[in-house]
């Protein structure tokens, strides 16, 4: 047995045990989605990534990084124990819904700042270890179906008719093949992108090319160099100024980024940069065009998460809106995104919540002749009808 090979167990091993350090499988980024039917395909979530520990009934959540966030959320600890497992390990993402059924990073973080809860879900997509049983080793497609059938336990305490945890945890949906298809009309309907995963491996710790996601927009991590003061009536701050570290560890200018705020967030932005205003320009060389008033430079310690529609040649980013601030995360270094993956979707305005139920519906009929994926049916971002000429089955929902 080779060293790679021990290592990945070893990993495995300490991802699937309730009591040890969460070690989630990653997924890669590409430009085109996998086509065949050796792959399934899942909605990407705009959330956190949280492991759900259970040892002995009780309950712990562990993010990616690896950092206890139980007390964070309370409501999906309290949905969990209600199902009644002894020992667990659950994978998912927890996200803040929106009304037309997107997920919003941005009001997940106004959660976390006292907004309301209510849209807080955990979408659970995947199972480990279930009370003694080392479930990680079977392959995904089995994983998943042991795992839909434990949430739809009906919790204890709650009433005969009772469907799933109060909504809390909600099973993630996925169709098998076509890809490229549904990744079209994933990004034509507003979507953030899909997950690929292949359905016969078992679950392993790390980035080994099993899971593929692909972004219906290019996203990155750049740090805040500082920002610009807002014109008219508009609160808060007109602009963040971002860039990366390029290779000589240097912070060079990417262009500024003007929307994506809200009233509230601007404002709360404004606060927390002026904590960290300092007279000296982080950037090298100095950015052209910033010589005017109104420009105030931070240290560049907070890092922003920002979707764009491409990267040019002199390292700008093109079309960029504001996405959240990535909390605990260096800045980053520099690594060009991927280009051209998908298409940039943002600036299309919010749908009437009739014309959304409507492409629901429409999205639902798209997916399976006989029933839809739900979750993809509940995410279907901006309303539409799916495009004309293609037969009903290009989706095969999975069965097992």
């Amino acid at each position: 047995m080779g060293r790679a090979t021990m290592r990945r167990r070893a990993a495995r091993s300490r991802a699937t045990t309730p009591g040890a350090h969460f070690a989630p499988q990653l997924a890669r980024l590409v430009r085109e989605p996998p086509a065949g039917d050796a792959w399934l395909h899942e909605l990407k979530y705009d959330g956190y990534r949280v492991g759900c520990l259970v040892d002995d009934g009780d309950v712990r959540l562990v993010s990616r990084a690896g950092n206890d966030c139980t007390a964070r959320f309370p409501e999906v600890v309290d949905a969990v124990r209600r199902l009644g497992m002894r020992d667990a390990v659950l994978d998912g993402e927890v996200a803040s819904v929106r009304p037309d059924g997107r997920t919003s990073f941005q009001d997940l973080q106004h959660a976390f700042s006292g907004g309301s809860r209510a849209a807080l879900v955990y979408f659970v997509f995947d199972l480990l270890h279930l009370d003694g049983e080392d479930v990680a080793r079977l392959p995904l497609e089995r994983r998943k179906a042991i795992l839909a059938r434990l949430l739809a336990r009906r919790p204890r305490g709650a009433p005969v008719a009772h469907r799933g945890a109060d909504g809390v945890l909600q099973f993630a949906e996925h169709v098998v093949g076509n890809g490229p298809a549904l990744f079209a009309e994933v990004c034509r309907l507003g979507l953030e992108g899909i997950v690929s995963k292949r359905r016969d491996l078992p679950y392993d710790a790390g980035r080994h090319g099993g899971w593929l996601k692909t972004k219906c927009l290019q996203r990155a991590e750049f740090v805040v160099g500082g920002f610009t003061d807002p014109e008219g009536t508009r609160p808060g701050i007109g602009a963040l100024i971002v860039g990366r570290h390029d290779d000589a560890g240097r912070v060079v200018c990417a262009g500024k980024v003007g929307t994506g705020f809200t009233q509230e967030s601007a404002t709360t932005l404004r606060r927390r940069l002026a904590t960290l205003e300092t007279q000296t320009c982080p950037f090298t060389p100095f950015p052209a065009g910033f010589r005017r008033r109104g420009v105030h430079w931070v240290r560049p310690e907070l890092v922003a998460e920002v979707a764009f529609s491409e990267m040019t040649s002199d390292g700008k980013i093109r079309q960029p809106s504001f996405r959240g601030l990535r909390e605990g995360t260096a800045a980053p270094a520099a690594r060009p995104p991927r280009r051209s993956v998908g298409v940039l979707l943002d600036a299309a305005p919010e749908p009437p919540a009739e014309r959304t139920r409507r492409a629901r519906r429409a999205l639902t009929r798209r997916l399976s002749a006989q029933s839809a994926a739900p979750a993809i049916a509940r995410c279907a971002l901006r309303p539409g009808r799916p495009a004309r000429g293609r037969r009903r089955r290009t989706y095969r929902r999975d069965r097992e």
